[in-house]
């Protein structure tokens, strides 16, 4: 799943700035519901990061059960926070 499908999908648009409060809320519970649903780990693991970047993500220890899954989600973590540190500089 694409960052911008996700995007389209759950907001409607792939510009989050032009989405009001009450769409950011829903698209975040419609994402919510769908990443427990979903089978899928890659579209799982997309669904994840975005749900991260918004600060809506759940805990890593209940989004994935595999370990490995559960790493892949902390370097993601790190990285993002290794990006977001170079932009405050």
């Amino acid at each position: 799943m694409e960052f911008d499908d996700q995007m389209r999908r759950f907001f409607g648009t792939e510009d989050l700035g032009n989405v009001s409060a009450d769409a950011m809320a829903s698209g975040i519970e419609r994402m919510q519901v769908e990443f427990g649903l979903e089978a899928d780990k890659g579209r799982r693991f997309a669904m994840w990061s975005l749900l991260y970047m918004l600060g809506s993500a759940p805990d890593l220890d209940a989004a994935f059960a595999d370990a490995g899954d559960r790493d892949a989600a902390r370097r993601f973590m790190d990285l993002l926070d290794q990006a977001n540190a170079g932009e405050e500089s």
